[in-house]
């Protein structure tokens, strides 16, 4: 979707292969990763502006809930 790659643009391709290493390495558990490592993420993820990701994905979720009418 063009809405996600304009935020996963944001990181450079070195910041987003370490991101996604970690992410693998956590397997979705934070207690997985060294103090260090989560501050990568969140250093990382705030880089991703989700809020607004979540802002401009919200319409596209309500079509694809509500379906065609």
């Amino acid at each position: 979707m063009v809405l996600t790659r304009e935020h996963w643009d944001k990181l450079t391709p070195g910041e987003r292969a370490h991101l996604a290493a970690l992410l693998r390495k956590s397997r979705a558990r934070p207690g997985n990763l060294t103090p260090g490592e989560r501050r990568d993420v969140r250093r990382l993820a705030a880089k991703l502006d989700l809020p607004a990701l979540g802002r401009n994905l919200a319409p596209v979720a309500r079509r694809l809930r509500l379906g065609p009418r």
